[in-house]
Order: structure tokens, then C-alpha cells, then sequence
């Protein structure tokens, strides 16, 4: 299938007429039907109904259509990004990230860098495998997650380790207190997040596993929002890290444990042995004041 099948099957599926659609697209019929036949011997589905009385997009059609033309607003939108960039002379400069470190000071770099003007920056959220992968098909420069993983073409740096938290539902018998994971394991865990694993999830496990404790996981989220929506609603609760008590929300309550060793590392992964960039050094050095300004207490 190529890019050109999907603009034509647009605009037949816009004219509902090949003699209109061709002369839109500057091409005789024939060739046109014949483009149209092949797309959907590819796809496998009948995508237009054809009568004496014209065409007819079906069901599936039109449920091919408005997915082809977000696919094609994206690339034509990619393209223009690009043409901008390359006009510009500005480089491009990707960084992955898990949910949870970007309610602490990662919006702090985000936003330093941004303030050069040779910088483009492209972020998505990525889990911390995804983020190794990413960083060895050069689809980002830098990444920020919280697992350890081992692999030879990546180096991972640990910035800090931060505390674990329990959220719970306002009003809960824990809340006001600093519980121990033998009083957490008492009540149903809802667990963040639910995939793709490994995650923070199989670290808090490890710490209950580790302590010989059993837990009864009720739900799993995928999303942080909904884990405390789901706490909020008394489904259960759950462990987060500490910088995730920045956000606000009704009916929960963040409470410290009593084990203050019991943390999640926050991991910078790069690319291993590659010359840092200009703007690596000034991310690097962005990165070596946030950090300073965490472990001394001026950023909690």
C-alpha cells in the first residue's frame, strides 16, 4: 500500500464519483478505478458500494476514511514541522519520559530547553523499556524513567531516589498515619500502572513480595489520573511515588511510610559512549542543578 492509494481512496470517497475525482486528481478514470480495486484487495474489505446511481462509501469505508485522513493530516502535518526545521537550522531533540517524573522538575528542563532557539523538542511518554528502545533507534536523545535495565548500548544514571508514597481515600483508617507495608497489605491495592510491564507496578510488588506479604490486587490502571480516580472512588489504594502528591485532586489523601528506604529511583538513560551534543551539555547541565537543588531540599 503506498501514500498515494490512501489520497486517491480520499478523494473518491469525498466526490463519490470517479469522473469528479479523477479530474480532481489531474488523472484519466481508468487508472483511477484500478488504484481504488487494488486498495481494497489489499485491505481485504469492500470499501465502496458501486450502483448505476454512482458510489457509496460502506460502513467499513467510512470508518477506513476518517482514519486515512487523520493519517494523512499527521504526515502532511510532519512534513510541514520538518520543512520548518530544516529552514530554520534547528535540531532536534527527543525526550522520553514515564508519567511519574513529570510532576517534579522534568517540566524545569522542558522548559530551559526550550529556551534556545536552535532547539526543536519532541516528548512522549514512554515507559522505561520503551525508552531504551527508542534511544537505540534514535527516535529521542534522552529518557527519564524509573526501572533498571541492562543493556550495552544504553547508560543509565540514577538522579535521585524518591520515596514511596500511599494514597488513600480521605477518611481511610490509614490516613494521618505513616503505615508499615504489613498495615498497606491489609487493604486491596489498586496497581499503576497495569501495562506495559516491566513498570513501577512489578517494583511494588518486589517490596511486598520481598517482606513475605500478600496483596490482593483489585484493579489495575493504565493511567496515574485513573488510579487515583479509582482511589478517590474507595475502590482501594496505591503507591506512587513522592512527587506525584503535586497533583491535586478531591478525595484522596498522600501519606508517608514508616520504611523511608522503601523508594523508586528516578533514571536518566542516554545512549552509551556517544559525544554529548550541544544541547546534551546544556540539558546536562540544566539536569546538574535540578538535581542539586532536589538532594539539598530546595525542591521536596
Amino acid at each position: 500500500m503506498e501514500l498515494r492509494h490512501l489520497r486517491y481512496f480520499c478523494v473518491v470517497a469525498e466526490e463519490l464519483n470517479l469522473t469528479r475525482a479523477a479530474a480532481r486528481l489531474h488523472m484519466a478514470q481508468p487508472p483511477l478505478s484500478r488504484q481504488i480495486k487494488q486498495l481494497e484487495d489489499e485491505v481485504g474489505v469492500k470499501l465502496f458500494d458501486r450502483s448505476s446511481r454512482g458510489l457509496r462509501l460502506t460502513t467499513t469505508g467510512q470508518f477506513f476514511y476518517e482514519h486515512t485522513l487523520q493519517i494523512l493530516e499527521k504526515i502532511d502535518t510532519t512534513v510541514q514541522a520538518a520543512r520548518r526545521m530544516a529552514r530554520s537550522q534547528r535540531v532536534m531533540f527527543g525526550i522520553g519520559f514515564v508519567a511519574s517524573v513529570f510532576y517534579g522538575q522534568l517540566p524545569l528542563l522542558v522548559r530551559g530547553l526550550r529556551q534556545k532557539d536552535n532547539v526543536e523538542l519532541s516528548l512522549a511518554e514512554l515507559t522505561t523499556v520503551q525508552q531504551v528502545q527508542a534511544l537505540k533507534a534514535g527516535r529521542i536523545d534522552i529518557g527519564f524513567g524509573r526501572l533498571r535495565i541492562d543493556d550495552p548500548d544504553v547508560e543509565q544514571e540514577v538522579l535521585f531516589d524518591e520515596p514511596l508514597m500511599a494514597v488513600v481515600p480521605c477518611g481511610h483508617p490509614l490516613e494521618g498515619t505513616t503505615p508499615t507495608l504489613a498495615e498497606l497489605a491489609d487493604y486491596p491495592l489498586i496497581l499503576f500502572p497495569a501495562k506495559p510491564r516491566p513498570s513501577l507496578a512489578d517494583t511494588v510488588l518486589g517490596l511486598f513480595r520481598r517482606q513475605g506479604l500478600r496483596v490482593e490486587v483489585v484493579q489495575e490502571a493504565n493511567e496515574l489520573q485513573t488510579a487515583l480516580g479509582l482511589v478517590a472512588s474507595e475502590i482501594g489504594i496505591t503507591l506512587v511515588p513522592e512527587q506525584v502528591r503535586r497533583v491535586r485532586r478531591d478525595g484522596i489523601s498522600f501519606i508517608y511510610l514508616a520504611d523511608k528506604s522503601l523508594t523508586s529511583p528516578v533514571l536518566c538513560s542516554r545512549r552509551r559512549g556517544e559525544p554529548p551534543s550541544e544541547v546534551m551539555q546544556a540539558a546536562n547541565a540544566i539536569l546538574e542543578v535540578l538535581v542539586e537543588n532536589r538532594r539539598s531540599g530546595r525542591y521536596p
